[in-house]
Order: structure tokens, then C-alpha cells, then sequence
């Protein structure tokens, strides 16, 4: 403000606005230049040092607060049986305390600082200390290390912020599996499920016989509906189906195990009587396996 006040009187001197004695006044009073009034009002260079003042102090209280948790940073996992884990806590004004990773199953001390404490290699701190992240990666997790976890902070006493751990493994499912008979003309609607995932599939595929569905193919009638949530649902949908469609389906999503689901399409028989002399077929296939076996062992001990 002070430098804003010294420019505007230089600039009135240059033009020839005021004259010096124009500025010869006391603080309060008021000035007419050019017909116009202005009024003159003192610096306080007080006030602007106690505002610097307060400025320092509320850094300085900052700093003497000590190590603090950044919550924000700080959030439950939900990862894969088999893919790398990272627990993230991010710590303020630390200093030369040292922050250390405690599973609360057992209470078991897994890291302290950058280093390992426990046997089991598979538990790693990793800092960044561009932003005060102290990250406990998990190798290869397996559903036993699902839990809570504590980042804490060696103070006196020790402050800790707990998060959780949730390692799953990814569920697909096809609904009417593992065979499903359809009429003839009527529509194929396969539904595939996929549950726990830490974020939904890219994508997910069908195939029929081991060659993946081409929804453009000059048979039409075939598409696919995909809803991605927490749980994501495929549906695919086969109009007027045909003997031909009869097959293996399999649904693949691109971040989990596959299903696999028999179609059989009818035309006019019934799934009872198709079933009885699936297991008629069977049934006579495993007494001539038996015979030959029989055969085959007489004939060797006969030599």
C-alpha cells in the first residue's frame, strides 16, 4: 500500500497534476486537486509488522504440532489373491520420528522405517518423500492377509491410523450352467456374473466352441448387454437359435476365471430323454472299457 501511494503522487509530479506543496498535508486531512478530493491517511507500519508477525507465529505452531496423519490419503484396499498390494499413509512434519506398519491379527511388527522387521519378505515399506507417503506393499497376497493394518508414528506415546485390507478372489458364474436345453427358435440368453473385483473388468468375451463371437457375423440376431458395478453382469443374447448354436459358451473377463456353460438346442426332443441317453451312452462305454480290461488281463496271465 505503501509503494502503491509513493507511485500515484510520482506520477501526479510528472504530469503536472499537483505540486509538491499539494502533499504537504496531515494525515487525515483532505486535499482538493483539480477539483477533486482526496484524503491523506498515515502508513502504519505497525500494523503490517504484527501481521507478519502472526504469519511467522502460525508457521511456527505448524511445525511445533509435530507428526500428523493425512487421512485423505489414506483409504481401505480391496486387491487380488496374487497381485501387489499397497497400504498407503502419508505423514506431516515427521522429523526424525520413525514410522513403523503393525498387523493388528497378531499385533506382529512388519516394518520399521524402509526396513523389513518380520521373516515374511513378502511385506516391503516403500517412502516417497516428495510426498511423505509411507506405503506397505504386500507381495502376492493371499486371503489370510486380509485385516486391519496400523501406519503409526514412534512418538511418545505412539499414534496410529488403521486401515483395512481385503484380499479376494474373483467369482464368475453363468447363470442355468452347467447345461441349459433351449427350443428351437427361441432365444439363447446367457447371463455371466462377475463379483468380487476391485474395479469392473475391461471387457468381457464370449465364445462359442472355442472361437470367440462375432456379433457382426452374417448369422445375426446375436448381441451382448455388459452392466459394470461392483458386480458386473454380461448378457448374451441369441435370437432364433438353431441347432448349430448347440455348443461350449464361455465367458471370459479379461481380470478374472472364466465359466463355461453346455447349450443344447432342441428340436422337439425332450431334455428328460435326451439326459437318459446321455447317461445310457455312458453307462454302456464304461462296461466295455471294463471287458477290455478284463480281457486284456486274462489273456496276460494265460501267457
Amino acid at each position: 500500500m505503501k509503494h502503491l501511494t509513493i507511485a500515484v503522487m510520482l506520477t501526479f509530479l510528472k504530469y503536472g497534476i499537483v505540486s509538491l506543496s499539494d502533499f504537504d498535508q496531515q494525515p487525515g486531512s483532505i486535499s482538493t486537486i483539480n477539483n477533486k478530493h482526496y484524503q491523506f491517511h498515515d502508513y502504519d507500519e505497525n500494523l503490517f509488522n504484527e501481521n507478519n508477525e502472526n504469519s511467522e507465529a502460525m508457521q511456527q505452531s505448524a511445525l511445533n504440532r509435530g507428526p500428523y496423519f493425512d487421512i485423505s490419503a489414506s483409504k481401505n484396499v480391496t486387491a487380488l489373491v496374487g497381485s501387489t498390494a499397497y497400504l498407503n499413509c502419508r505423514v506431516k512434519n515427521l522429523g526424525n520420528k520413525t514410522l513403523s506398519w503393525i498387523r493388528h491379527r497378531d499385533l506382529h511388527l512388519l516394518t520399521i522405517g524402509k526396513e523389513t522387521y518380520t521373516q515374511d519378505q513378502r511385506f516391503q515399506s516403500v517412502h516417497n518423500p516428495h510426498t511423505n507417503d509411507w506405503s506397505l506393499k504386500v507381495l502376492y497376497p493371499q486371503h489370510r492377509d486380509s485385516g486391519v493394518y496400523e501406519c503409526q508414528i514412534g512418538s511418545s506415546p505412539p499414534v496410529g491410523y488403521s486401515m483395512v485390507l481385503s484380499v479376494v478372489e474373483p467369482v464368475t458364474t453363468i447363470l442355468g450352467g452347467p447345461d441349459m436345453y433351449i427350443d428351437v427358435g427361441s432365444t439363447i440368453n446367457l447371463t455371466c456374473i462377475v463379483k468380487h473385483l476391485p474395479e469392473p473388468p475391461p471387457g468381457i468375451y464370449w465364445t462359442h466352441n472355442g472361437i470367440e463371437i462375432n456379433y457382426d457375423s452374417p448369422r445375426g440376431g446375436v448381441s451382448v448387454i455388459t452392466e459394470k458395478g461392483d458386480i458386473t453382469t454380461s448378457y448374451l443374447l441369441i435370437q432364433r437359435a438353431r441347432p448349430s448354436d448347440s455348443g461350449k459358451y464361455i465367458c471370459l473377463p479379461s481380470n478374472a476365471n472364466s465359466e463355461t456353460i453346455n447349450v443344447h438346442v432342441l428340436n422337439g426332443e425332450h431334455p428328460a430323454a435326451i439326459q437318459a441317453a446321455s447317461h445310457l451312452q455312458i453307462r454302456s462305454f464304461l462296461l466295455l472299457l471294463v471287458s477290455l480290461i478284463t480281457v486284456i488281463i486274462v489273456t496276460v496271465n494265460n501267457r
